[in-house]
């Protein structure tokens, strides 16, 4: 059970750049509050050269792969961790590259960033995101960087989700990136390609700008194993293999 500080307490550990202690003790939704003003101080002393949280454990080398649908389409998503990382305000990030494809093509790339903090929180850095228009790939408006354009990293995911647990993943209003996501519970229990899991963590993710809502599924020492849209349009995706 994490530790809550005293309001004056979460503030003052956040201002000084949330160091292992404050973070250790710091509930993720008081690192990433979903309500007022949002400029989280990014301290790198306080961050981890690896990213081994059991729910989202991103280790170089690791290839994985997902089947799915979007709409009415097909599609695979596969992603590749990478062995080299980008610095953002100060914080050696990890990249994640992500190629969405229909019918063996490729229809989006993205490179998200990644961080850990000491306490196990990882962070959502940014994303370098294109779209296949036109037979070209072209740059999504919604990519971001932490300290650039009044961009700021969220939570991607907490060193300890409880349920309800509430959280910022990113704050970019300038291209609408504006996620957020709610810990549901940690008791599901999946059936996908790669297996079957329980107490498995179930995340509710969604943008107040945006009318649709996302679940997501995450099993300790694989990471994400499926998604799906709740509310919105047709998309889901279902774990088929992790390579490491």
């Amino acid at each position: 059970m994490i530790k809550q500080l005293a309001p004056g307490a979460a503030v003052a550990a956040l201002l000084l750049g949330a160091g292992a202690a404050g973070a250790a003790t710091t509930p993720p939704g008081r690192l990433a509050p979903i309500h007022g003003p949002y400029a989280p101080t990014i301290d790198p002393a306080n961050f981890v050269t690896r990213i081994d949280n059991p729910y989202l454990p991103y280790k170089p080398g690791t290839r994985i792969n997902f089947v799915g649908v979007r709409g009415k389409t097909k599609q695979t998503d596969d992603q590749v961790v990478l062995r080299r990382t980008k610095r953002i305000l100060g914080v050696g990030s990890t990249v994640v590259r992500d190629t969405v494809s229909e019918h063996g093509h490729a229809v989006e790339r993205t490179d998200d960033w990644y961080a850990q903090d000491r306490a196990g929180n990882v962070w959502y850095m940014g994303e370098d995101a294109f779209d296949l228009r036109n037979g070209r790939f072209v740059k999504a408006s919604d990519s971001w960087e932490g300290g650039v354009n009044g961009a700021h990293p969220g939570i991607i995911m907490p060193a300890h989700p409880m349920p309800g647990d509430a959280y910022r993943q990113e704050y970019y209003p300038p291209g609408k990136a504006l996620d957020e996501a709610r810990v549901l519970r940690l008791t599901g229990t999946l059936t996908v390609p790669f297996g079957t899991f329980r107490h498995v963590l179930v995340t509710s993710e969604f943008s107040p700008l945006e009318p649709q809502t996302e679940q997501k599924f995450y099993a300790r020492g694989v990471g994400e194993i499926a998604e799906h849209v709740v509310k919105g349009h047709h998309e889901a995706f279902r774990l088929v293999a992790v390579m490491h």
